[in-house]
């Protein structure tokens, strides 16, 4: 889910109120505060609910979880943070005018400019600076990009690449951008709109794999966010179509060959993706299996809401019909807004399927 971003004169007082009341939730073996503890406390991640309520949480643990609630890996950091700020500390910055160290920064400028020769030669200037990374706190991911993730423009910072990215990513390449640093930009690049929209996603993306990028890890993130031309791209590459994939998709034979051999993480993830995409005999497919309608997706999956409120967001209405009559819940509230599935068809300006939803939340109540 996203992380919150802290307000402009954040109090460590109220954060550490915040704290304390996650230990209250949890003792109530809230299912919010189960989602938000798998997701931000690494010790939980791979844990269920029922695993994470037998757990005595002490207040170091709410305090970290708070702490990379709001995007820092720990309670001191946000601290320090708060107490001590720097210029990486100013979130409301773009990435690249938070960056102290001087070559790091002036290589980004080079490679927001399209200066190719340039960049060529400040990398030979700077040989370890392609290795090199700048760490950013306070949000969701970018938070330790070495400078070739900058070619992917996601996060959004300017809204627009030079027409030379490629040939400035070529350059960054050839100097000798780690194995990792491949897959996180080939993971940016493929879950980005800007690179899209310039018509260098599918270029970059054919560079990365062409140079040892893994286009598998990078499927699941385009799914996700609707980037189906980078989708096709990195099955072009060689990656593999799981049971995830086959439902965004909407392949429902292949799917249906997937299916008995899927564990139940990618089920899990399967039913949220053809939700997402108004897949109605997929999503059937997954709940006669025992999939639960009710259960919050998963980790990195839009975890803060539930497979209802994507459907009704989309206003995809044969799906939303479908869940509520396989019984889903009217009620539950996402983690973040607090809103219910008809409150987000209303924010998505789906006005039938929002009517529906509330049409069937009177009659449960009658």
């Amino acid at each position: 889910m996203p992380v919150k971003p802290l307000p402009q004169n954040p109090s460590l007082v109220h954060l550490k109120h915040q704290a304390k009341d996650l230990l209250k939730e949890h003792a109530a073996r809230d299912p919010q505060a189960a989602q938000r503890i798998k997701e931000f406390h690494p010790r939980f991640e791979r844990a269920l609910d029922p695993e994470i309520f037998e757990v005595r949480l002490s207040l170091s643990d709410a305090q970290l979880t708070i702490a990379r609630e709001h995007g820092f890996p720990s309670w001191p950091r946000l601290k320090r943070h708060i107490e001590k700020p720097t210029l990486a500390d100013r979130l409301d910055l773009p990435h690249h005018e938070r960056i102290e160290d001087v070559p790091f920064r002036r290589a980004v400028d080079l490679l927001d400019a399209g200066d190719v020769a340039g960049l060529r030669q400040h990398l030979g200037q700077h040989r370890n600076l392609v290795h090199e990374h700048v760490l950013f706190e306070g949000g969701n991911y970018f938070q330790n990009p070495t400078l070739l993730e900058f070619v992917a423009e996601n996060p959004v910072r300017h809204g627009k690449l030079p027409q030379q990215i490629v040939e400035v990513a070529k350059v960054i390449l050839d100097a000798g951008a780690e194995q990792s640093a491949l897959n996180e930009t080939l993971g940016l690049v493929s879950s980005g709109m800007v690179a899209r929209q310039f018509r260098v996603q599918v270029p970059l993306i054919a560079l990365l794999c062409a140079h040892g990028a893994d286009p598998n890890g990078a499927l699941h993130g385009a799914v996700l966010h609707g980037e189906f031309e980078a989708v096709n791209a990195l099955l072009a590459c060689g990656g593999r179509v799981d049971l995830p994939i086959a439902a965004a998709l909407g392949r429902t034979e292949e799917a249906g060959r997937l299916l008995p051999n899927a564990d139940s993480k990618q089920r899990h993830l399967a039913v949220t993706l053809a939700a997402m995409f108004g897949h109605v005999e997929i999503v059937t497919m997954l709940l006669d299996t025992g999939e639960d309608p009710d259960r919050y997706n998963p980790i990195g999956a839009h975890a803060h809401s539930t497979p209802l409120h994507q459907a009704a967001l989309a206003g995809h209405a044969g799906l939303v019909r479908l869940l509520v009559e396989r019984g889903a819940r009217l009620d539950i509230k996402d983690i973040i807004w607090h809103g219910s599935p008809a409150d987000w068809a209303r924010h998505g300006g789906k006005t039938e399927v929002e009517r529906y939803l509330r049409e069937a939340e009177k009659k449960k109540s009658a």
